[in-house]
């Protein structure tokens, strides 16, 4: 029987030495994962409130939300909504998102940003001027923070959800104007450019709810004109009912054909009741409460495990980010693997226990006489130890021998 997962493995020979260069011959060693290669993420607006700290917030409820955020993921996505981000013109809250990256980063969390063009909480400021000045101030926004937070944040959903853009009509917003004029491939092409050129080596997506093939057209224009997409976005908020395999599974093959890594960028499966397929817009579905039940709690974790099987066995997908931690985060839906409270899901157990157990690599190995070993694992960050002495190495495609020095 094949592997469903060998595309999340690697084996790699190693020479075992000590630091004057002598083999280490029948030497048993203990293989330790420390961080996964695969991007197992989540929304990490709470690290804002926890490295920034202010009045009036219960810090124990906000250092206990983190903690456990921590023991799960590897990757956080920060909010950079323009209008919440910069409201006042020339006043952007740089200080805090850095703080909030840096502590993420010091943890071992790989940091996205997200969005930095995108129609929907737009600045407001940016009306006061024509068209030709809007996108003047775009790009000038791109260099400003992809250059800023190069080295903390080196990838960034670049665009948001192009394909409805220039034709978004519940309000007026100056991302919608230069889109009408320039369509959709030209406004891409212009924000891809001026990321790129803030940060050659960065990871860019093109990000987007709309999986028709409205979105593969787009992304097939994109590629033909050039636009260095790093990586393709993939929403799917199921506020609505779960997508399931069969639909999971076609919506990987139609996109696998590009080339590119995809990412899963913002997926949200709830332990309430649905929102009525009637609605087209989630954000029109307003309550007062929306709770989580015990039985739908249990409907929610199957629905999580089978999805992140699938995903995580498919080798082009290279992310999967759960957009709400906790309960309550948006439309106050029970949408989180914690509850409001803190108190874990039973989510929350699965995803832990298979990114952190089934999913991970723990084992001992023994050198030949030579101070040789095989290894195999799941890639990612790992120590090498006798419990005295160690080292770090990684296992990924790319590395099939390594010189290892014990000290």
């Amino acid at each position: 029987m094949s592997d469903k997962l060998a595309s999340r493995k690697a084996k790699c020979r190693l020479r075992v030495t000590d630091a004057a260069g002598n083999p280490l011959k029948g030497k048993k060693l203990k293989l330790q994962m420390t961080n996964h290669e695969f991007l197992f993420g989540c929304g990490a607006f709470d690290s804002l409130a926890y490295a920034n700290p202010v009045e009036g917030v219960d810090r124990a409820f906000i250092e206990d939300r983190v903690n456990k955020w921590l023991d799960v993921y590897n990757y956080g996505t920060l909010p950079f909504y323009w209008g919440r981000f910069e409201p006042t013109e020339g006043a952007p809250e740089t200080e805090s998102r850095m703080n909030a990256a840096k502590f993420l980063n010091s943890h071992g969390v790989k940091v996205k940003g997200h969005p930095l063009c995108w129609h929907t909480a737009c600045a407001d400021w940016l009306m006061e001027y024509d068209n030709k000045t809007i996108l003047e101030k775009q790009l000038q926004r791109i260099n400003r923070d992809v250059t800023g937070f190069k080295g903390v944040i080196d990838m960034w959903d670049v665009i948001n959800e192009v394909v409805i853009m220039p034709i978004f009509d519940k309000y007026d917003n100056a991302i919608t104007r230069i889109c009408k004029d320039l369509g959709r491939v030209g406004i891409i092409k212009e924000v891809f450019a001026a990321a790129k050129d803030a940060n050659p080596d960065g990871v860019f997506l093109l990000n987007d709810f709309n999986t028709s093939i409205s979105y593969e057209i787009l992304i097939d224009g994109c590629l033909n004109a050039g636009v260095p997409i790093t990586a393709i976005g993939i929403q799917s908020h199921q506020h609505q009912g779960y997508w399931g395999a069969e639909k999971l599974e076609q919506v990987l093959a139609r996109y696998e054909h590009f080339g590119l890594p995809i990412h899963f960028t913002e997926n949200t499966l709830v332990s309430g009741t649905l929102i009525p397929p009637e609605i087209e817009d989630l954000n029109d579905h307003q309550v007062d409460e929306w709770p989580t039940t015990p039985e739908l709690e249990e409907r929610q974790k199957n629905e999580m495990e089978e999805m992140y099987r699938i995903l995580f066995s498919h080798p082009q997908v290279e992310a999967i980010t759960g957009w709400d931690f906790a309960d309550g985060a948006w439309l106050k839906a029970p949408s989180g693997v914690i509850r409001t409270d803190n108190s874990l899901k039973p989510s929350y157990h699965m995803l832990r226990k298979l990114i952190k157990e089934e999913w991970w690599t723990n084992c001992e190995v023994c050198t030949d006489e030579n101070g040789f070993v095989e290894v195999e694992g799941f890639k990612g960050d790992y120590l090498l130890t006798d419990d005295v002495v160690s080292s770090t190495l990684k296992l990924s495609s790319n590395a099939t021998e390594l010189d290892i020095i014990l000290k």
